[in-house]
């Protein structure tokens, strides 16, 4: 059997700092036999930590709805993170934490009895579409299985609940798209596996409120949207509108702003990123480097000051 590969980096597990190969769970943990866990992922770009204060926020609040106990505070999380990612001496790196269930000592069905595990690990910065790709943007398909409703799995906590995204991929591969575009089974879009959708329409901009994740780039693109003075609100974005849009484009810690040029068959603006979201591309890499909250240096945070 060949050995398994992985990338570089470094993790945090059972209390300490260790090598990305040698982090392993329990096959007992409810994490894995359950999916029983929520986590957040931070992007480190150029040495800086983007919006880290609302992901902390998140992934705490994300904790505490599943009634789950962190061992560690806000601060000594963060502190964690930013030592996570001087041990790998990455610039730009993917820095994610969880919680998880955990074990029961006696594999008790209820799940107080588990004791709740904290983990973190930094990799390098993983792109759902590479600064390289923007021209020729992202090629969706619309799946026809339906969202995980928002009455059964509270999709504002961070899950990997990912199923019905996994089965909408292999949708989208047949039919030659790059990705997937999930409903709510009423005519209503609601996100694709790990980003948030935005439509544009007579230069007015609209994401889906309900049935998605609120996303922490989907939160600063409609600030910074604001801040370009373009209308955008959260509202009930339709299948039709998504079809009939003059832009689509899609948000994730795990490549920024991405311009969707095609939808089916369909072609979105011409098959090019159009000019509101080539406006907020600029400014959304531009906040990286800003220091009224956007973004914090990986030594400030490891120095104990998340405001740099």
């Amino acid at each position: 059997m060949s050995e398994l590969q992985f990338p570089p980096g470094a993790a945090f597990i059972d209390g300490g700092f260790a090598k990305i190969e040698d982090a392993k769970i329990s096959v007992l943990d409810w994490g894995f036999l359950r999916s029983d866990a929520t986590y957040d992922v931070v992007h480190v770009w150029k040495g800086r930590f983007f919006r880290l204060d609302a992901h902390l926020d998140r992934f705490l609040s994300s904790a505490e709805k599943l009634r789950m106990k962190l061992p560690y505070d806000r601060a000594q999380i963060a502190e964690i993170l930013a030592e996570l990612v001087e041990r790998t001496g990455f610039e730009d790196a993917y820095v994610e934490m969880i919680v998880t269930r955990g074990v029961s000592p006696t594999f008790s069905r209820d799940p107080r009895d588990a004791i709740n595990r904290f983990i973190a690990f930094a990799i390098p910065f993983g792109w759902i579409l590479r600064p390289e790709e923007r021209e020729e943007g992202l090629a969706l398909a619309v799946s026809e299985i339906p969202r995980i409703p928002p009455e059964s799995v509270d999709p504002t906590v961070k899950n990997y609940h990912w199923l019905d995204l996994v089965m909408g991929m292999f949708d989208a591969y047949e039919q030659g798209a790059r990705t997937c575009i999930l409903t709510d089974g009423q005519g209503n879009i609601t996100e694709g596996p790990g980003f948030n959708v935005f439509v544009v329409k007579d230069g007015k901009v609209a994401t889906p409120m309900r049935g998605v994740l609120h996303g922490i780039t989907r939160q600063a693109s409609i600030l910074l949207l604001q801040e370009l003075q373009v209308p955008v609100s959260a509202r009930p974005v339709s299948l039709h509108e998504l079809r009939e849009a003059d832009e689509v484009f899609a948000t994730s810690t795990a490549g920024g702003v991405m311009p969707v040029t095609k939808i089916g068959a369909h072609i979105v603006a011409g098959g090019k990123p159009g000019p509101i979201t080539g406006r907020l591309i600029e400014a959304y890499w531009a906040a990286h480097t800003r220091d009224d909250g956007w973004s914090v240096a990986v030594k400030d945070v490891a120095r104990g000051n998340l405001r740099g």
